[in-house]
């Protein structure tokens, strides 16, 4: 029970930033709904054991910050990373903490109280709540906060504004330099004729020579292409943009800019994944995004909004657990 305090909240991941957005943007999100105080947990494994099955690493072998008593009120871990963990919290914790765990955690679903997966995992269980997409941290208030603090570099810049979200290598796809510099050149087409600029920030993942060729034809035209240094525009472009073109590799890049109401384009990769195909299928179907054609201009839609969804439903269950 919390009554007359806020709930203590953990969001846990191994730190990577696109794993770490799951987590805490649905404890923000939360927070948004009901007083919260949220701690960041990253943790790791020593001597590469991460890389086993979660049954075999033993917690001992855990880096990172602390996780010991007394537990949090709410668990919310994302990633592999985290899975020794989350999948002895209900018993470490003797059942006062709620536990969750974001994405398909391939581990048996009792030893969580609510798994929030994406809906093409095809994921289903009476704890399970599927969701489009995955939790991010976009909420309108964010979005406003940090559009401000990049307004003065942004406001002489022609519109349209065109953000381009380039992702990377993962196991379905790549990002090979021709496929790079034919990429480039389409959106740069585009935005030419329509005499517009570009807002351009690229991921950890993206690799190094096809960040390069992309910046050399991407900095040719008005705008922002974000070299990695200073403080990381990503928000603010979503926030400025006109129209958003990400790469087809990332549910998270997708769902970030479906969170804003914005036209929304997809830009194919090399490599193919069955379950991002369902995932853009979806998004395609509600009229939220659809492949890139050199349009710059599509019907208005609701913002996406499901970590807010998936926040009211954490409380109900939580609430009704107590």
């Amino acid at each position: 029970m919390t009554a007359g305090r806020p709930l203590r909240i953990w969001a846990v991941s191994d730190g990577r930033a696109g794993i770490e957005a799951q987590a805490l943007g649905l404890a923000e999100a939360v927070a948004r709904l009901r007083p919260a105080l949220i701690s960041v947990k990253r943790i790791g494994w020593r001597a590469g054991l991460g890389r086993l099955p979660w049954r075999l690493i033993p917690p001992a072998a855990r880096t990172g910050d602390p996780i010991e008593p007394p537990y949090p009120d709410i668990w919310i871990a994302a990633g592999r990373a985290t899975l020794p963990l989350s999948t002895r919290m209900l018993a470490w914790a003797e059942g006062r903490t709620f536990v969750v765990q974001t994405q398909n955690p391939r581990a048996p679903l009792d030893r969580f109280d609510l798994v929030i997966p994406p809906k093409h995992d095809g994921l289903s269980g009476p704890n399970v709540v599927a969701i489009l997409g995955a939790p991010n941290r976009l909420s309108p208030e964010r979005l406003a906060v940090e559009h401000a603090r990049f307004a003065e570099q942004l406001a002489p810049l022609p519109r349209p504004r065109v953000a381009v979200i380039v992702g990377g290598r993962s196991k379905a796809h790549d990002l090979p330099v021709a496929r790079a510099q034919a990429m480039a050149a389409v959106v740069s087409d585009a935005v030419t004729a329509a005499r517009g600029s570009v807002l351009v920030s690229f991921t950890r993942r993206t690799p190094a020579p096809a960040r390069e060729a992309m910046a050399a034809a991407f900095r040719r035209l008005p705008g922002i292409v974000w070299d990695g240094a200073g403080d990381n525009p990503y928000f603010a472009f979503l926030a400025d943009a006109d129209a958003i073109l990400v790469t087809e590799d990332s549910t998270n890049l997708a769902t970030d800019a479906a969170a804003t109401g914005k036209p929304l384009f997809v830009l194919p990769m090399a490599g193919r994944s069955a379950k991002l195909a369902r995932f853009h299928a979806e998004l395609e179907r509600r009229g939220i995004a659809r492949p890139f054609a050199g349009e710059l201009t599509a019907e208005p839609y609701p913002p996406l909004a499901e970590t807010d969804r998936a926040a009211r439903e954490l409380l109900r269950r939580y609430d009704g657990s107590a």
